[in-house]
């Protein structure tokens, strides 16, 4: 079963999806992108999606900045 939180940026691990728009696909569920990494910058957190060495999103936030993520849970 997943999770769908919300939770301030520094709580955001790798593997959690986050909603990026819907970008070039009309199609919703395109637009949730996997964690790859996650970073503290200058006191930003910085939230990278798909391969951090070629294409790839970055969101910046505050550390206590709300933000919605789908969560699985850990394997047993």
């Amino acid at each position: 079963m997943t999770n769908k939180i919300t939770v301030s940026a520094s709580e955001v691990r790798v593997k959690d999806h986050v909603y990026n728009g819907t970008g070039t696909n009309a199609h919703p569920t395109f637009a949730w992108e996997t964690i790859t990494e996650v970073r503290n910058e200058d006191g930003l957190i910085l939230l990278i999606t798909g391969n951090v060495k070629g294409p790839h999103g970055e969101l910046w936030l505050e550390s206590d900045e709300q933000i919605v993520v789908i969560r699985y849970p850990e394997p047993a």
